[in-house]
């Protein structure tokens, strides 16, 4: 059974409620926190203790360096790798009104990011040799 958020989790869960209601889950060390099946952000200590992280694309870049967001920065196989993830502005982790107009920014985020991606695809089964149905002429004649 998946522990429980911790009370960090529920706070940033309550903050975030201007993109609806949402949900953490234990993820890679940390949690993924989401909205109706949609991970806006994720809540990971990169060395600087547990931060909230907001899920960012091309047009929100710009807002989040503007408001001095820290980019989601990673070291991975001694390669530093990023991710569209930016620490949530420090005055908006103060109440949900302030966090609103960040929330739907990571909400467009996300939503975009899933219209990026093509429709998963289920592996083909390979067919087995099928029968003749019971009534189904086949041109055999029963010996």
């Amino acid at each position: 059974m998946a522990a429980p958020p911790n009370e960090f989790a529920r706070y940033c869960c309550d903050l975030l409620i201007g993109a609806g209601p949402c949900v953490a889950r234990r993820m890679f060390g940390g949690y993924g926190i989401s909205t109706n099946g949609l991970t806006l952000a994720l809540l990971a200590d990169l060395g600087g203790g547990e931060k909230l992280w907001l899920k960012a694309d091309e047009a929100s870049r710009p807002l989040f360096e503007a408001a001095g967001c820290e980019r989601f920065v990673y070291l991975a196989k001694g390669k530093t790798m990023s991710m569209n993830y930016y620490s949530a502005p420090d005055d908006a982790m103060e109440s949900p009104q302030l966090m609103a107009p960040w929330a739907r920014l990571a909400l467009e985020a996300a939503l975009k990011a899933r219209q990026g991606k093509p429709a998963a695809k289920r592996p083909v089964k390979p067919k087995s040799p099928s029968r003749p149905k019971a009534g189904i002429k086949t041109g055999i004649k029963a010996g």
